[in-house]
């Protein structure tokens, strides 16, 4: 356990390199914000120094009596300009920096969005669905936030406190030294407090993946939640999600909230002593040391250096909670997928005929026990197989090999004669169609929905398939037919409207194999028989695998797999069974004694 956590570990410079290659066409406006930003300061750090010029010049012409209007024209005309160049500098700087956060974010967004697109299921199974939203949201968010810190007010904030203690020393050395005294103490203060913050908030993120969970969760689940009344038990479960993050919040903040009075401490006592020194230079030297002039411009400076220090803080909170969110987003952009296509890939499925050799599999690496084991499996092109055992037996983990979904852990398939693992993905996944278990519907029209099966098909060729699926008549009889809008997850529809929709889109693939994994499980047994009978006339060729509960749905198949346990007990066809296995006898007569009492009643 430790050698893997060592080896997935993402240090904060890797992970803020990896995120570099997202800024991509918005390297101009993330180098031109800080460019603006530091002539903005310059600018900033020259008004005070002139404005000491200013009443010293004052000084010089009341006592000469010279033209006093003049000298405050001279300084006025040059301060405005500069005034006026600085509010420009500070404006474009801030529309680079808003184009550059947002756009880098936008990318990050974009680049996570593809990169899990290329996920297998194991690697989903490893992030889990609502870690990669809390990433995609939670997490580019506050490393936006650190980027448009980090390219505008990081790099406001150390110049001007640079070019401020710079002022300093070039009005008066002797009194600038009292600034350096301060930030070595502040500095040293600053790092033992991130030191101690960031692990907190490595947890943080971590409990905010719980709370996610619990709400997804909720809120898929909320039919049932509610018809078993258990709103009170979802309630308290959320409650010690949010509770959990809350602490750890309050653990982070309490140690963060420190460097504001650290801060202070550090600055006032910098200024109390600018007052105090400067006081005393001023009146023991009679003006020849420090000037009165000299002083005002100090105080300036240390109030520009106040509000550094401030915004230094401030950028240092941000820091320290976008490191966390940086690390779990470089995780996410330099997982390998654990399923590729090879080199060289075949690109051309011949046929539909598969084969299981010694096929064992399990869903993690560590686990002791495998979930399929020894499966031993023929099929030829165009056979309708079906598979039936008991829930936990496996049969979709089976089906979910074939198309690599999943990858084996030992054993080969091969389809069409050739190993799995030597396809195209892209070929070998068009060639094998699978309506799985939990059927699902995206938000758009009829028709949007059934060109996932295939994007080019024709009005025709969707009305063909919704036809093959015993669809096309409650279609019609929608208001607005194949252009209705079906809502997200397919909840304006009933549960064997949804199913009969999804077997439409699975066979406008054309497929070479057709994967059914209890999918008729929401429709009448009539519409069931269609169906099947629609199969076998329109798509011979296709081999036909239906994974289902009723006998009744796989008892004109030309094999009948029988699993239990992860393993196969039987195959053969109806009769062969009923006369030789006695779990598929006890299955046949206990639905259909159930079918004749419920034709009794």
């Amino acid at each position: 356990m430790k050698k893997n956590k060592n080896k997935n570990d993402i240090g904060f410079f890797a992970a803020a390199k990896i995120l570099s290659k997202s800024i991509r066409e918005y390297k101009k406006p993330s180098f031109l914000a800080p460019i603006f930003v530091a002539l903005e300061v310059v600018i900033e750090c020259l008004i005070p120094y002139l404005m000491t010029l200013l009443l010293t010049d004052l000084d010089v012409v009341g006592s000469t009596g010279k033209n006093v209007l003049g000298v405050v024209l001279k300084y006025g005309g040059i301060l405005l300009g500069m005034a006026v160049l600085s509010l420009t500098c500070g404006a474009l700087s801030g529309r680079f920096c808003a184009i550059a956060s947002s756009g880098f974010a936008k990318n990050i967004r974009k680049d996570m969005f593809y990169k899990m697109q290329g996920f297998s299921f194991k690697n989903i199974d490893k992030f889990s669905s609502s870690s990669l939203v809390t990433r995609m949201t939670t997490d580019v968010t506050n490393v936006e936030m650190s980027y448009m810190m980090i390219i505008r007010t990081a790099v406001r904030s150390p110049f001007m406190l640079i070019f401020s203690i710079v002022m300093a020393f070039t009005l008066n050395s002797r009194m600038a030294l009292i600034f350096l005294c301060t930030t070595p103490v502040l500095a040293i203060g600053l790092g033992l407090i991130m030191s101690k913050a960031i692990p907190f908030f490595n947890k943080i993120f971590k409990k905010y993946d719980k709370m996610n969970e619990s709400v997804e969760e909720n809120v898929s689940g909320m039919r049932v939640v509610k018809s078993y009344v258990r709103e009170d038990f979802e309630k308290e479960k959320f409650n010690k999600a949010s509770a959990n993050v809350k602490n750890n919040f309050t653990k982070a903040e309490k140690l963060v909230a420190l460097n504001g009075p650290l801060m202070n401490f550090c600055v006032y006592a910098g200024i109390i002593a600018i007052y105090v020194v400067g006081s005393m230079l001023i009146i023991n030297s009679k003006g020849s040391l420090l000037k009165w002039t000299e002083l005002q411009s100090f105080m300036t400076y240390s109030f520009q250096m106040l509000m550094s220090l401030m915004m230094l803080s401030m950028i240092m909170v941000m820091i320290i909670m976008s490191t966390a969110s940086a690390k779990r987003i470089a995780e996410v952009l330099t997982e390998e997928s654990s399923i590729t296509s090879p080199e060289n890939a075949i690109t051309d499925v011949k046929d539909g005929s598969i084969e299981f050799d010694n096929v064992s599999f399990k869903y993690y690496e560590k686990a002791e026990l495998d979930t399929l084991s020894n499966i031993n499996l023929t099929i030829n092109s165009g056979e309708t197989i079906g598979i039936i055992g008991s829930t936990g037996s496996s049969k979709t983990s089976l089906v979910q090999l074939i198309p690599r979904l999943y990858d084996v852990t030992s054993g080969n398939i091969k389809v069409a004669g050739e190993n799995v693992k030597d396809y195209d993905l892209t070929t070998l996944r068009n060639s094998v169609a699978m309506v799985l278990q939990k059927n699902v519907l995206f938000s758009g029209t009829i028709k949007e929905n059934m060109r996932w099966g295939n994007k080019d098909a024709t009005d025709q060729e969707i009305i063909d398939a919704c036809k093959l699926a015993q669809a096309h008549d409650f279609i019609e009889q929608m208001p607005d037919k194949y252009d209705t809008f079906i809502e997200q997850g397919g909840v304006n529809v009933s549960g064997g409207q949804k199913q009969r929709l999804c077997i439409a889109r699975a066979l406008l693939k054309k497929p070479k194999i057709l994967i059914l994994d209890d999918s008729t499980s929401a429709v009448d047994t009539k519409t069931d028989a269609l169906i099947r009978k629609s199969f076998k006339e329109y798509i011979p060729e296709t081999t036909k695998i239906i994974i289902a509960q009723r006998i009744a749905s796989v008892e004109d198949a030309d094999k009948i797999i029988i699993m239990e346990g992860g393993k196969i007990t039987a195959i053969g066809n109806h009769n062969e069974l009923m006369k030789s296995n006695s779990i598929y006898q006890e299955l046949y007569n206990s639905q259909n004694k159930a079918g004749e009492e419920n034709g009794k009643n």
